[in-house]
């Protein structure tokens, strides 16, 4: 038996909060980064894992994430629970950071127990919470005990963002777009199944981050919104039915551009099955396009091949992605360790306004393409 896993002076300790199924768990994968030292401030030392320590062992990737448990322990020291209510006391000069990365609509929860389980800062997976409300209530309870909550919208920290905003910044005439692309399978028993998994829906999920971008750089909030409008051409909204044999609704693909009152437009594409390349492009007032920055980069593509190789199987959008999760996870590790700042991090303050404009343009999309 491997001793317990303990963080270094300026290591956080890390609690991983839902590690989910091996190869398509997002919390799996910040797992496996920080396994690997590929986060310099985070040192994991413990998941918590209710599924599949409970119900889900026998099910469908059970075994595969009781393996993974079996090496992580042996090899790492990590020490595994059912709930955050097991977790030990934290040890006198430790800081404890909780990375949480369960299902949307547990987070509330999840939050309350990390805190009373001696977290001092929380790094919580987007969208945070499944409406405004909750997430207020999150945001205020933080507070109340003195708890940092940051947020896992890595496109705050992408190369791809940096440089289109750069040139933008640049030229007189420049719109920005934002493209946000998965690879689910054109099919209805796909989308069916994308649709009833991330039931928060599209805007709240998958284009969250690039709302985010939007209330961070572009003086988006509900408040200063004078105009959205869609691009009917473009858009697709579906009612399909999930593998629960329940009726979904959601947008498949979707494209619209706001005008803000203090001046500023930009735009946001998201296609659930648009392949595996996100970007951002500038265009001018003629519609040509001006610039356009591709993640992965050409830099990244050797890293995502390299990753391919090492866990085939796993959802292509980690690999694309793998450097600025590094980024964020290091960012807030660091803060909590160290007091050192978490710059470009979204804060929950950040989070509640991204959500409110998520909430905001559902109902004004849906109507524009009825």
């Amino acid at each position: 038996m491997t001793a317990q896993a303990t963080p270094s002076k300026d290591q956080a300790e890390v609690v991983l909060v839902g590690c989910g199924c091996p190869l398509r768990g997002m919390g799996w994968y910040h797992g496996v980064q920080m396994l690997n030292d590929e986060v310099p401030h985070a040192k994991l030392c413990h998941v918590v894992e209710p599924w599949f320590l409970g119900p889900g062992a026998e099910g469908p990737g059970g075994p595969e994430f009781g393996d993974f448990a079996k090496k992580a322990e042996a090899d790492h020291g990590v020490g595994f629970h059912k709930s955050l209510a097991d977790l030990p006391p934290v040890a006198d000069g430790v800081k404890r950071l909780a990375l949480i990365s369960g299902r949307t609509v547990d987070n509330p929860r999840l939050m309350s127990e990390a805190i009373a389980a001696g977290c001092t800062t929380i790094y919580l997976e987007k969208p945070g919470a499944p409406t405004v409300a909750e997430l207020e209530a999150m945001k205020n309870e933080a507070a109340n005990k003195d708890v940092t909550v940051l947020m896992g919208y890595n496109k705050n920290v992408c190369k791809y963002v940096s440089k289109t905003r750069d040139f933008a910044a640049s030229c007189d005439d420049g719109h920005v777009t934002f493209v946000s692309n998965n690879t689910y399978e054109p099919t209805a028993e796909s989308l069916g199944e994308c649709f009833e998994r991330n039931a928060e829906g599209m805007l709240k999920n998958m284009a969250i981050h690039e709302l985010a971008l939007l209330v961070s750089f572009y003086d988006v909030s509900v408040d200063n919104i004078e105009s959205v409008v869609a691009d009917k051409d473009y858009s697709s909204m579906q009612t399909l039915k999930g593998p629960s044999g329940k009726d979904w609704t959601d947008f498949d693909k979707i494209k619209f551009t706001i005008k803000t009152k203090t001046g500023k437009s930009v735009s946001v594409q998201a296609d659930r099955c648009g392949g595996d390349v996100s970007y951002a492009t500038v265009t001018n007032s003629a519609g040509d396009e001006l610039f356009r920055y591709n993640m992965p980069d050409e830099d990244d593509k050797a890293n995502v091949k390299r990753l391919e190789e090492k866990y085939p199987g796993a959802m292509p959008y980690f690999f694309s992605q793998d450097p600025d999760y590094i980024t964020v996870k290091d960012r807030v590790a660091a803060f909590c360790a160290t007091g050192e700042e978490a710059k470009g991090i979204a804060t929950i303050e950040i989070a509640c306004e991204t959500l409110k404009v998520a909430e905001y343009l559902v109902p004004v999309l849906q109507e524009q393409l009825k």
